[in-house]
């Protein structure tokens, strides 16, 4: 679990998810806002993924 929360493109990922949070809870719902929501879930997946993969090398 600590190597999930100390890393960068996680910490990076929480930060950029409370940005899309406040986006969505006071701006205009547009297709800029879709993508900037789907382009987070991609990073996110990635962040998650690398730490996955960094784990499982490392045994």
């Amino acid at each position: 679990m600590r190597k999930f929360l100390f890393n960068g493109a996680i910490i990076s990922a929480i930060f950029s998810g409370i940005s899309l949070l406040k986006s969505l809870s006071a701006g205009p719902r547009d297709w800029r806002l879709a993508l900037m929501a789907i382009s987070w879930a991609a990073s996110t997946a990635i962040a998650v993924g690398n730490v996955i993969e960094a784990a499982n090398d490392n045994d």
